[in-house]
């Protein structure tokens, strides 16, 4: 039996179909052009007919016309006298790139007077700003309409007001809604009556946008009745209220941040300086290193900057460990028990690498790029705005401090790193090596000062001067706390943070460090093994 024949219809016809879809789409696209054409010719002509340009490219709705009438707007459209082509021109000195509007072609300007600014009047800003309103207003995002109402809170005007008007009762989100209202509110407090500015103030009582504010404020220098002005002001102290609390909340927020650098950079001299008696000078340069291995990193992943923080972190930590293991071995083994000469041999060791590190970077500073993730604002509400790139040092002094604990608590060398601590001739007698703990201790906290180094990068310029700036805080930080007890050094450094910032306000940064450090040192004389001390025989020793 022979096979059916394959009918081509069905082929056919969906040939045919992409044929149609393909039509419509380069249709739509010549359109498009047109209108686009259309509207780049009554552009550069006078304002009556740029005017009708601007109106015909809204009621198109093309998909360009948002962008237009930006460029508009922000005075970065131009015309080319010779051919009265539109050009998008964000610089018009000679020299610089001028992108053609229809083909997106790029000119070099070559002289100035060549090209012409489509200029704009009143009426035509009012146009503008009326269309871009309703663009906004008609966007399916409700951030977006939410941010299109706040440009709008500061620029009312009727033909605004008459837009948000016609849009507040079909708004489905709550949150743009009430920021409708309170435009519309804003409206009533400049040109409503007696009554309307009452109901106006009861609406606008707690906002934090700052045209509220502004509205209010103009409110009480008019000739307004002597009962609109007493609300106004009711409502204008209630806002300065909250405003406070949310100052004071933004302060905390820096007070934390730098008390996590603080801990950051104190918590590898807690090891080394609590478990080993150490007064280790050079701690701040191996902050120092960590910070340029993150530069070096960002250096040999010029196109992955978000991944190069990831990597700088574990190679940071080997560079300054091994750096550490190093000044242990070679120097500080021959020393203990001898503190005057330990600090002056690590002052000495600081000062050579700080040398080498001029050296081979050069004298000047270096910057480290902040990756795209770390940039930006988790906004809370108009006054108070939580900075990404401190809420992730938080994030990652804590999650340090949680690994040093869990490496001293729950890890064979934790072990031995407490039982050397407590009874260095008991542990030696139960076969623990102290001296390879005394090494594996120190590069550990040198390792950790390596990973405090990767965050301050992100914080200040890296130069060969970086660690100076910290070794005093990070000594600080670990005496206040209690020598050797990690918990205290983070009670200590969160709190110290905390202080600076709330000091510096009326006394000044040099000011703050000042008093914060005769506050530590009144402390000691009450309480000289710190907030936590040690107990048993590590308090002993």
């Amino acid at each position: 039996m022979s096979k059916p024949l394959v009918r081509p219809l069905p082929f056919f016809a969906l040939w045919m179909l992409i044929a149609l879809l393909l039509g419509l789409s380069l249709q739509a696209r010549a359109a498009e052009d047109e209108t686009l054409a259309q509207v780049s010719a009554l552009l550069v002509q006078k304002f009556d007919q740029r005017a009708r340009g601007v109106a015909l490219l809204v009621e198109q709705e093309h998909p360009r016309t948002e962008e237009i009438l930006h460029l508009l707007k922000d005075g970065e459209l131009y015309y080319r006298k010779d051919d009265d082509r539109l050009f998008i021109v964000r610089s018009a000195d000679t020299g610089a790139e001028a992108l053609d509007l229809l083909d997106g072609s790029a000119v070099i300007i070559e002289k100035k007077r060549d090209f012409r600014k489509v200029t704009l009047n009143n009426l035509m800003r009012g146009q503008i700003s009326q269309a871009l309103a309703e663009l906004g207003l008609k966007a399916e995002d409700p951030e977006r309409r939410a941010a299109a109402v706040r440009e709008l809170l500061g620029a009312l005007d009727p033909d605004t007001v008459a837009v948000l008007r016609n849009r507040i009762g079909d708004e489905p989100v709550t949150e743009v809604r009430e920021l409708m209202a309170q435009a519309l509110a804003i409206q009533d407090l400049e040109t409503g009556d007696e009554a309307a500015r009452l109901q106006a103030i009861e609406r606008l009582d707690g906002s934090l946008e700052p045209p509220v504010r502004n509205a209010l404020t103009a409110l009480l220098e008019s000739d307004a009745g002597d009962q609109v002005k007493r609300q106004a002001q009711l409502a204008l102290n209630g806002i300065d209220e909250k405003i406070r609390y949310y100052g004071m909340l933004e302060t905390l927020y820096f007070g934390i941040s730098l008390g996590s650098v603080l801990v950051l950079a104190g918590i590898g001299l807690a090891i080394t300086f609590g478990v080993m008696g150490v007064i280790n000078m050079a701690h701040g340069e191996l902050i120092m290193l960590g910070a340029y291995t993150t530069y070096v990193i960002q250096q040999l992943m010029p196109n992955h900057i978000g991944a190069s923080i990831l990597v700088a972190i574990p190679a940071a930590f080997v560079v300054s460990g091994l750096v550490g293991i190093a000044i242990e071995r070679g120097v500080i083994r021959f020393l203990y028990g001898r503190p005057l000469e330990t600090l002056l041999a690590t002052f000495g060791i600081s000062l050579v690498l700080q040398q080498a590190v001029r050296s081979i970077f050069s004298p000047l500073n270096r910057s480290v790029e902040t990756p795209d993730w770390m940039s930006g604002l988790v906004e809370i509400n108009p006054v108070f705005s939580l900075t990404l790139s401190r809420l992730y040092i938080i994030l990652f002094c804590l999650l340090v401090f949680a690994a040093l604990v869990m490496v001293l608590k729950r890890t064979p060398l934790g072990l031995q790193v407490r039982a050397v601590s407590q009874n260095r001739a008991m542990a030696r007698a139960m076969g623990v090596r102290s001296k390879w703990v005394d090494a594996l201790t120190f590069g550990l906290g040198s390792g950790v000062a390596g990973v405090a180094g990767v965050a301050l990068s992100q914080l200040t310029n890296v130069g060969p001067n970086l660690g100076q700036a910290y070794i005093i805080d990070s000594f600080m930080v670990v005496v206040f706390g209690g020598v050797g007890n990690l918990w205290g050094t983070l009670v200590a450094g969160l709190s110290l943070g905390v202080a600076n910032k709330v000091l510096e306000p009326w006394a000044g940064a040099v000011l703050a460090k000042i008093l914060v450090l005769v506050f530590i040192i009144l402390f000691i004389q009450k309480r000289p093994r710190g907030l936590f001390p040690q107990r048993g025989r590590a308090a002993e020793g």
